[in-house]
């Protein structure tokens, strides 16, 4: 059977439908099998995985998955690829396609209900990058029982997820993930393997989830602002921007410093400094000493 992910049978398959590509939904479809041999293999799967995909397109990706795991659930927002997947998908039995929006869709019960009997939920995708960020972080704050994601995205947002403190890469979104995940960037992806090709380099990121967050917060929600706010203003120290930006922290500096202190930070440092469980430490005393 002829790969889909071919120029030849790409081109086919576009011109039989008069699909043309939508900017707004972030439509760039793989057309390299070898690229999508590397992804299933960097997932890890095997008969017993069951797999959620999140834009199949025109099943690129999605037949490589579905023959390598148990079960395929795609969701695909964009209804003029319904009958696409229908025709290309029809070779395979273990694929179902969702026609919602991921970021809309109750995924926990959809897992229970579509993947009996299989305990290994991974997520693999070729994400849209204009909601790359969006999707990662709903599967995490739902806690969704997946033991990772196998995802492609721009480069640049896989070098921020996977980046170590001191670099420039570094940031909120960093901890945000890595919190949660063992993070690293499987392999880099050039724009010549995409239909239409886009503007940047791609990059697929490995990330498993920790059997518990990598630090210990006393309130998750808080050193989510905490980190956030850490960052508002990259050039500006710790103690400015979290005086700036959190809840009463002009009327609170005080504590703020005191918090610092406590935590063994020096005021001057800048956010991109502070390792996770530095974060954390600063994040538990500026609980205590906000709340006195």
């Amino acid at each position: 059977m002829k790969d889909i992910a071919t120029p030849t049978r790409t081109k086919e398959i576009l011109t039989k439908y008069g699909f043309s590509f939508k900017k707004s939904l972030g439509q760039n479809f793989l057309i390299d099998p070898n690229i999508l041999q590397k992804i299933t293999e960097a997932a890890g799967l095997t008969k017993e995985t069951g797999v959620i995909e999140v834009g199949p397109g025109i099943g690129a990706l999605t037949e490589h998955l579905a023959r390598t795991s148990g079960k395929v659930v795609a969701f695909e927002i964009d209804q003029r690829l319904l009958p696409i997947l229908g025709d290309t998908l029809s070779p395979y039995d273990n694929v179902k396609v969702i026609h919602e929006d991921i970021l809309k869709a109750e995924v926990a019960p959809i897992i229970e209900q579509e993947f009996q009997g299989l305990d290994d939920i991974m997520v693999v995708a070729n994400l849209p990058y204009y909601v790359t960020t969006p999707i990662i972080m709903k599967l995490l704050e739902e806690k969704i029982a997946i033991r990772g994601l196998v995802v492609m995205l721009q480069k640049e947002v896989a070098d921020r997820i996977a980046a170590k403190p001191g670099t420039k890469e570094y940031g909120s979104l960093s901890i945000a993930i890595q919190y949660y995940m063992e993070s690293e960037v499987a392999f880099i992806v050039p724009k010549t393997v995409f239909m239409p090709q886009p503007n940047v380099d791609s990059a697929v990121i490995r990330l498993l989830k920790r059997e518990k967050p990598a630090v210990e917060v006393e309130d998750e929600n808080f050193f989510f602002t905490v980190t956030r706010s850490s960052f508002a203003q990259r050039r500006k120290t710790i103690l400015n921007n979290l005086t700036n930006q959190l809840p009463l922290g002009k009327e609170k500096k005080e504590q703020i410093l005191s918090a610092l202190s406590e935590a063994g930070i020096e005021p001057s440092r800048r956010g991109e400094s502070l390792s996770l469980q530095e974060f954390a430490d600063l994040s538990n005393a500026l609980l205590k000493t906000m709340k006195s």
